[in-house]
């Protein structure tokens, strides 16, 4: 059974067994997740809520009421999808599939007391996939419950959404994460997600690692135009990495004047975007790189202004 760090007044509601359909809701690496795990144990817990840990069902590693679908990364032919995307074959039966559906695993009989199925980065649903699960969702089983992953509620098919009980996930206050840690680095890059913490706790050279090659790429925006594409590349690998490269750019603009900073962090936004939206990522570095180190020419000639 997985720790929980935070989100209390979540888990009160969650306790109550509010509804059979619940939408986890917020940004990356907050914790949804593992809450979501902590509600499957908790559901099958001798003693129910919070799960005591001690229990046969709780000391189960890998808990057979408990499914978690994902996103498929690569296509049928085994090529890497463009946009990774949760299909109908993982949530209905389909005919000639060796793969046990969402649907088919819910309708059986728990092996304790309640079957938990979590939807991993809901909004990449296809139409197809969402549809079929409206009916478990209208009539689910007394012994089913379905939790969407998501990182907001507009970001899920309409459909699901409106029969789904949101429950909302934000970052943690830093005192919550500093009972398990002082590393101020880690702290730092954390911005109150646990998710972000352990990776840096983990980690603690790749994070020096990478923080310092992204202030090293924001230093080079002033760098011949013939280095643009180096630029970019060096950009690329850091998306590459295990840490997220937009916390240390972002910070890397803390020296730049307001209007100019604000502007970098438009840029940085913009870009972030385009990725969710699954534009080529190749070319949204460029973009950026062009951009900031267009910026990066205005600061140097003074013509920089405020908009």
């Amino acid at each position: 059974m997985t720790e929980v760090i935070g989100h209390e007044r979540q888990r009160r509601l969650l306790a109550k067994r509010p509804a059979q359909s619940l939408l986890f809701v917020g940004p990356e690496g907050v914790g949804r997740r593992t809450v979501a795990r902590w509600f499957a144990y908790g559901l099958n817990c001798e003693r129910g809520f919070p799960p005591c840990g001690s229990c046969p069902s709780c000391r189960l590693r890998h808990h057979p009421d408990l499914l978690e679908v994902a996103p498929r990364s690569h296509t049928k032919s085994g090529q890497v999808a463009r946009r990774p995307q949760i299909r109908l074959d993982q949530i209905a039966p389909r005919e000639g599939s060796e793969e046990v559906s969402l649907l088919e695993w819910l309708q059986t009989a728990p092996r304790y007391r309640a079957k938990v199925a979590v939807v991993d980065s809901a909004h990449l649903l296809g139409e197809q996939a969402g549809n079929a699960l409206l009916k478990m969702l209208e009539e689910p089983p007394a012994h089913a419950y379905l939790v969407l992953v998501a990182p907001s509620r507009e970001a899920v098919l309409p459909t699901l959404s409106s029969r789904s009980l949101t429950v909302g996930f934000g970052p943690l206050p830093e005192r919550e994460l500093r009972r398990f840690t002082s590393d101020e680095a880690a702290l730092r890059y954390s911005e109150g997600a646990v998710g972000r913490l352990k990776a840096a706790l983990a980690d603690p050279a790749g994070l020096a690692e990478a923080e310092g090659a992204a202030r090293a790429w924001v230093q080079g925006l002033g760098e011949d135009p013939a280095a643009l594409l180096a630029q970019t590349e060096a950009l690329r690998r850091l998306a590459e990495g295990p840490f997220d490269p937009w916390v240390f750019v972002a910070r890397a603009f803390g020296s730049w004047p307001p209007a100019a900073r604000r502007r970098a962090l438009e840029a940085l936004l913009e870009a972030r975007e385009a990725l969710e939206a699954y534009v080529a990522a190749d070319l949204v570095y460029t973009r950026l790189a062009m951009t900031l180190r267009r910026l990066h020419a205005e600061l140097r000639s003074g013509s920089t202004v405020s908009r």
